[in-house]
């Protein structure tokens, strides 16, 4: 019997019927678990899309171009899959641009400045002035006033050109409403600093977005909250909600590109000397032990009677020490009892 199985199965049978054991064994382990083609890896369409993002005027096939010379390989209709599951278009139109494009693409040189007002306790309507950063979103309070005079803000801003100039600014672009408030000096001043000034358009806030989001959020976290005293109590609330908006605040900041508040946000950072701490409040700033600050102060109700142009020189900022007190200052010696 065995004699007759040998004569109908040779040795190469039993090899071939050996090798196709092994081959389905080996088919069976590696066969995938999922039908259809592998999963793209996240990494590359984590590349795919932030690509998208940063530029949104690049259609598929362009991505699928910069991934090559990335040395990325993949294809075409990989990358359309990758845009279309995330709701992004593949071949988006190149012919049009939104103002957040624009503003987005230019913000290095964009800054943005705004009037707002408040009242005190005492009923005095009191207009803040303030400067925005676009591409760091850094906040410069540059005064308040009860009479925001045409000097007053021709003042301001020689002060911010000063400290665009210290900075190392490459600001280009300033823009501000329609206010009647904005003398034709105060564009002068910036013009002559290199400074084209951009006024928004008629009750067309959306152009100023930035700056009118910060208005916002100042009267939201700070004056609706705050009872306000008087003047050097605004500046003291003022001047420590720009040192949190400008350090704390989560508001995606562009890290390490300051400009116009780098210079403001050293000084109120620093800490007080021991001159500074032994002095009463109500000292000058220019006295024998203490230097005078860096910090220019907005003009008061005196600077009416100065004509617009007739001084380029800084006006000093009360000291920390005096912004601080929340009290009026105390009479000349004249009327004192």
């Amino acid at each position: 019997m065995l004699h007759g199985l040998r004569l109908l199965v040779g040795p190469d049978t039993v090899l071939r019927w050996h090798r196709d054991l092994i081959a389905r064994r080996h088919a069976a382990a590696s066969r995938p678990k999922r039908p259809g083609r592998p999963r793209t890896l996240r990494s590359i369409r984590a590349l795919v899309l932030r690509l998208a993002k940063e530029n949104p005027s690049w259609g598929y096939r362009r991505l699928h171009g910069e991934l090559l010379v990335l040395g990325v390989k993949v294809a075409a209709s990989t990358v359309w899959e990758i845009l279309h599951q995330a709701g992004i278009d593949p071949a988006p139109k190149r012919s049009a641009s939104t103002w957040a494009d624009f503003l987005r693409s230019q913000a290095n040189a964009l800054l943005a400045c705004d009037f707002l007002e408040t009242i005190t306790l005492t009923g005095t309507r009191m207009y803040v002035l303030a400067v925005i950063e676009h591409t760091s979103r850094r906040i410069q309070v540059l005064g308040a006033t009860a009479h925001p005079t045409a000097s007053w803000v021709v003042q301001v801003a020689r002060n911010l050109v000063m400290d665009l100039e210290d900075a190392g600014s490459n600001a280009k672009y300033l823009i501000r409403d329609r206010d009647g408030k904005f003398p034709e000096l105060f564009d002068a001043v910036l013009a002559d600093a290199g400074i084209k000034i951009v006024l928004s358009g008629i009750q067309t806030p959306r152009m100023n977005s930035i700056m009118e989001r910060w208005v916002r959020t100042c009267r939201h976290e700070l004056l609706d909250r705050t009872l306000i005293w008087n003047q050097r109590h605004l500046l003291h609330a003022l001047r420590e909600f720009e040192h949190f908006y400008n350090g704390h605040r989560p508001h995606q900041p562009s890290p390490g590109t300051s400009t116009a508040s780098k210079s403001a946000a050293t000084v109120s950072t620093s800490p007080p000397t021991a001159s500074n701490k032994s002095s009463p409040p109500g000292s000058s700033p220019n006295s024998k032990n203490s230097p005078p600050p860096r910090r220019r102060a907005s003009p008061d109700r005196s600077a009416r009677t100065q004509p617009a142009n007739t001084s380029h020189r800084r006006q000093t900022l009360p000291s920390r020490h005096e912004s601080s007190s929340c009290e009026p200052s105390p009479p000349p010696h004249g009327l004192r009892s």
